[in-house]
């Protein structure tokens, strides 16, 4: 049988990464973003390329209630089924609590939270309908220790981790499963475009911009990749990982060890 994974915020980064591993093990993808870009529409161009998989590109912004439940009935309606969700779209922003602006709050509570209540729970229908399912929702070593700066971010990754719990115990017997995976510091091109930035700041070479800022509290000072990402993902959606519920798996470099 075919799968068919839908991960939100997927056309670049972490979740397209997944995109791609979900895809190689024979998933049918849906990627998605806000955006509608033709690049937006080539990523899944070039993952069904690339694995002979069937993947498609839909629109659906995160920050929308509506958005988030349409995009899951739009995936259901092209594929037939929704069988894995891996909510992975996510913003940031930096500024002390006094000082942070509100509707930066607002953005990042609804897309990196709220987002996930409203794709899971359309999801979980028709999960149950099939008799299986996989959610796995991104979170961060924020998810589980705190940062300065970062209220509104580390607010919402604590939220997922209650989340993720809580719907694991409510699916349970549905066979059903709800993990999260919690990333550290991630190579994407994103953090890759702050390194010369950083070194400018600090006026500190590449390497030491990246042991001594950027990795200062991930002990092995290398960053993740979005293929080690990837595999996780791939891993808590398998038959292996059935008896994996409600839990997490840190991919940290043992930041949360400490």
């Amino acid at each position: 049988m075919t799968r068919t994974a839908i991960i939100t915020g997927s056309t670049s980064g972490i979740g397209l990464a997944i995109a791609h591993r979900l895809a190689a093990q024979g998933c049918n993808v849906v990627v998605n973003s806000f955006s509608d870009t033709a690049e937006d529409h080539a990523a899944a161009e070039s993952i069904a390329a690339r694995h002979g998989a069937r993947a498609a590109y839909i629109k659906a912004d995160m920050s929308k209630p509506a958005e988030c439940r349409a995009l899951i009935a739009a995936a259901a309606e092209r594929f037939g089924t929704a069988d894995i969700l891996v909510n992975n779209a996510g913003i940031q922003h930096v500024a002390p609590v006094e000082a942070f602006p509100v509707e930066k709050w607002d953005a990042i509570i609804a897309i990196n939270l709220s987002s996930a209540f409203h794709t899971t729970a359309a999801a979980i229908p028709l999960m149950k309908a099939a008799g299986w399912g996989r959610i796995v929702n991104i979170a961060s070593a924020h998810g589980l220790v705190a940062s300065p700066f970062k209220s509104a971010y580390v607010s919402a990754k604590h939220g997922i981790m209650g989340f993720t719990k809580t719907v694991a115990l409510e699916i349970a017997r549905d066979g059903i499963t709800c993990n999260a995976v919690c990333p550290g510091y991630v190579l994407t091109p994103l953090v890759e475009a702050q390194i010369p930035d950083q070194m400018k700041a600090h006026d500190m070479d590449r390497e030491t911009v990246i042991r001594e800022v950027m990795l200062e509290k991930q002990p092995t000072k290398e960053f993740v990749t979005v293929e080690q990402i990837a595999a996780t993902v791939s891993f808590l959606c398998s038959e292996d990982a059935a008896q994996i519920n409600g839990t997490h798996i840190s991919v940290d470099g043992g930041w949360t060890a400490e």
